[in-house]
């Protein structure tokens, strides 16, 4: 079945937003006393942001009821979105324009799959916002990666069906959820060494190469 819509995930994929991740984490974990490195942090890729707070939590020698866990994640979503600030139209490599172009140009559909509820507001400070047929972030969905429901909603919202989809995804969970929602996983960056993507790629326009096989 011909793949018709390539749906990417944001962070690390298009836009590598970690560091900003790790120090407003960082600032949550010294608050409370927490030991919190960036190998923890690499826990974090592709979850939700309390999902997130929990695995920090682990090191935590004590308990929290769930409204002061709320209000940690909403504090570091505001130290998050501080440092979001920081972000232009640089931050955006010319592999990922010109691959995005391209896919465009060959008459694929593209969209956003993030479990981010920031998304839209990082693609716009990156000047990305208006290139994407559909965008499915953490705003409009209910369940996490690995749960396939973001990518099903991108699909969902471009009018394609899910098999004629691929997903370009840098965590292991991203790429099980991609999996789930039958459709094809390519991996990059950290998930790139993760035996159950379909493909690798070492950078973005790697995969035009492969893409030309289909």
């Amino acid at each position: 079945m011909k793949t018709r819509a390539i749906i990417f995930d944001l962070d690390g994929v298009l836009v590598f937003t970690d560091k900003f991740h790790y120090k407003a984490w960082k600032k949550i974990a010294d608050k409370k006393d927490i030991y919190f490195d960036e190998t923890i942090n690499d826990r974090l890729r592709g979850v939700s942001r309390m999902e997130s707070l929990d695995i920090i939590l682990e090191k935590y020698n004590g308990t929290l009821t769930d409204e002061e866990k709320n209000a940690l994640a909403d504090e570091k979503n505001k130290f998050y979105k501080e440092y979001l600030k920081e972000l232009t139209p640089t931050d955006v490599t010319d592999d990922v324009r010109a691959t995005l172009k391209e896919l465009k140009e060959k008459g694929y559909l593209i969209a956003i799959g993030s479990s981010s509820k920031n998304a839209k507001y990082i693609l716009e400070k990156v000047e990305l916002f208006k290139e994407f047929d559909a965008i499915s972030d953490g705003n409009n969905i209910v369940n996490t990666k690995p749960d396939p429901e973001v990518f099903l909603m991108a699909a969902e919202y471009l009018g394609v069906p899910a098999g004629e989809c691929a997903v370009v995804e840098d965590a292991w969970a991203g790429i099980d959820a991609a999996l789930a929602a039958g459709m094809i996983a390519f991996g990059i960056g950290s998930a790139a060494d993760y035996d159950k993507c379909d493909y690798t790629i070492e950078k973005l326009g790697d995969m035009m190469k492969i893409l030309d096989w289909f």
